[in-house]
């Protein structure tokens, strides 16, 4: 993958600078998803599995037609296919592109504890480097759309990286490429949201969506992946989209005040083991004498010698007669 262009803004679980910090200008690239004009077409699945050389993996029928449950470590991109019921009584298809959302905060990046396995370019792209990432699963838990999945074989979590190689060389990722209504967009945050808008109150005034919206969550600092909606007060009818997606509490948490706290906690450990020392000196082991015996006798009065007992005279029987 040829990524050697793009710049890092921020790596996962580094303490120091990021290299080439601030050196370069990028704008922010982005994909609209339209799922007002999505038909399912699924051409997009099979676009990126060819293009990432994802391995074959087993399709589960669940009484639908989309082709598994949700997205796997080999299988990142996924149209997920739900019966909605209008207003009116009558029915429609809420078809919604699953994948990796490219937040500008991302949980999976929060989470990590691995130097490197995770890093956010400077035009947006969150990607993940497999050779250093430790399996740990933590990035799972960051994530609030439930994005990263592991492989048990190869103990690494894998997800859609909004093909960085194809961008770097100025081509569009490779779904976009393949799909054939127009439903997907690719260029700059800001030419993508003046297209959702556009599409959104198109929707609201001709199309008789008064909810129409355009879905780019604020709780995650926006994403790199926005679409546009029929319907914006029922995100949850697309298969379970978050209406107001966060980082989890509990990374917060952890990577922040405990592990303050933690630091805090060590040190001050630190300096009570060297308080006791200077105060009380080394302990000696009971189980080693011999290291014992190396340090210096301690001065005292001299030892008391014991006079000898006179033992009493041994006498036989016959004498005892006599």
């Amino acid at each position: 993958m040829s990524q050697a262009t793009l710049r890092i803004q921020k790596i996962s679980a580094h303490a120091g600078a990021v290299p080439g910090e601030g050196t370069q200008r990028e704008p922010q690239v982005c994909k609209l998803i339209d799922t007002t004009t999505c038909i399912g077409c699924k051409a997009c699945e099979v676009a990126c599995m060819e293009w990432n050389d994802l391995p074959f993996g087993e399709t589960i029928f669940d009484n639908t037609y989309q082709t598994m449950p949700e997205t796997r470590w080999n299988y990142w991109n996924l149209i997920l296919f739900n019966e909605h019921e209008r207003e009116d009584g009558s029915l429609m298809w809420l078809m919604r592109k699953n994948q990796c959302m490219h937040c500008a905060d991302p949980g999976c990046l929060e989470a990590c504890p691995s130097d490197g396995a995770i890093v956010q370019y400077t035009n947006g792209i969150v990607d993940f480097q497999q050779d250093k990432c430790i399996g740990c699963g933590y990035c799972i838990t960051g994530c609030p759309f439930n994005i990263p999945k592991f492989n048990k074989e190869t103990k690494r979590v894998y997800k859609c990286t909004l093909c960085a190689d194809r961008v770097t060389e100025g081509l569009e990722p490779a779904c976009i490429k393949a799909c054939p209504t127009g439903c997907l967009h690719f260029g700059t945050k800001d030419d993508m949201r003046y297209l959702a808008n556009a599409r959104a109150k198109q929707l609201q005034e001709h199309s008789n969506f008064p909810h129409a919206g355009v879905y780019d969550p604020p709780g995650v600092g926006g994403t790199g992946v926005i679409y546009v909606l029929h319907d914006m007060t029922q995100t949850e009818a697309y298969g379970g989209l978050p209406s107001d997606p966060h980082i989890p509490w509990s990374v917060k948490l952890w990577k922040h005040p405990l592990k303050w706290l933690g630091n805090v906690a060590m040190v001050g450990g630190l300096i009570g083991l060297f308080v006791h020392y200077i105060r009380f000196g080394p302990k000696d082991d009971p189980d080693n004498p011999t290291e014992n015996q190396s340090m210096p006798p301690v001065a005292g009065p001299p030892p008391v010698k014991e006079r000898p007992v006179a033992e009493p005279p041994v006498t036989t029987t016959r004498e005892r007669l006599r």
